[in-house]
């Protein structure tokens, strides 16, 4: 097996045509920027997502399945306001590129369901209504993040860090995404979705009284709200996340894309899926041009 991954790769190395060198950089050809924002230094410039290089466009198809699978797996980074979508984009996301899906709420929660010592430490701040320390749930990242799955598949970090220190952390540890993505959506747009959000709590399904109702009158009788899916705590959330999301765009500015979160769901995939097959493009052509 492993004579025959060499073979393959001598073969991928010897059909790459060699290198040209050049002083001059390819000029940007798009570009995304929040709605209606001027340019600034922090608009990334980026290669239209999905064309292959002319590295890898010249290797044949069975070496260039053996570069992609000795090229490091995606790490990404997704990011966005309260009712951004990151939800339902992670799932598509995970779908289509077999990333390992990691919330740190999600991660919180099972810590303190196993027992574990950082979820018994966790749940001690927690029932002091205290919030839980960065270095526990630092920890847990990492841990997870250290797994085999996680390793060797890819991993998607959904929603985290949140904050200057957390991700400074992460920095400390040698954590560091390939890409970030942002979801911008319009405050106005947020609130709405929050506000009409519902849970049905015979099933856990969630409806939203104007995207996605409830099938007939028996289930919306018995939805009910959420304590804080109010417009005045929503806009609450909203300030705290942008008093966090700047010091993110600072520590991430080289690898950080803002894609508008207020198109339908398939065109805000369909922009992610660009960027990240781009990603491993370029991961790719590293690995067979070495």
């Amino acid at each position: 097996m492993a004579s025959s991954m060499a073979a393959a790769c001598t073969a991928a190395k010897a059909s790459l045509s060699p290198a040209q060198s050049t002083n001059q950089r390819t000029p940007a050809q798009g570009r995304l920027l929040f709605p209606g924002a001027a340019p600034s230094s922090r608009s990334l410039r980026l290669r239209p997502a999905g064309r292959r290089s002319p590295a890898t466009r010249s290797l044949p198809r069975a070496a260039k399945a053996v570069v992609a699978a000795l090229a490091d797996p995606l790490k990404v980074m997704i990011s966005g306001a309260p009712a951004s979508g990151k939800g339902t984009q992670c799932e598509l996301i995970k779908a289509k590129f077999g990333l390992v899906h990691i919330s740190a709420g999600d991660l919180l929660r099972a810590e303190i369901a196993a027992g574990s010592e950082n979820g018994k430490q966790a749940k001690e701040f927690m029932e002091k209504g205290q919030l839980v320390p960065d270095e526990i749930v630092v920890n847990m990242v990492k841990e997870r993040l250290l797994q085999p799955d996680a390793q060797e598949n890819g991993w998607l970090l959904d929603g985290y860090p949140r904050s200057y220190s957390q991700a400074m952390a992460l920095e400390t540890l040698a954590i560091r995404p390939d890409i970030c993505i942002l979801l911008d959506v319009p405050d106005e747009l947020l609130v709405e979705r929050v506000v009409g959000r519902r849970l049905d709590p015979v099933t856990g399904k969630i409806y939203h009284l104007k995207y996605s109702p409830p099938e007939n009158e028996e289930i919306a009788s018995r939805l009910t709200q959420r304590f804080d899916d109010t417009e005045e705590k929503v806009k609450l959330r909203l300030e705290t996340y942008y008093q966090n999301i700047e010091s993110l765009l600072s520590t991430y500015e080289d690898v950080l894309v803002k894609v508008k979160g207020d198109a339908t769901v398939e065109d805000v995939f369909s922009k992610i899926d660009e960027l990240l097959s781009s990603s491993l493009d370029k991961k790719t052509e590293i690995v067979a041009s070495a």
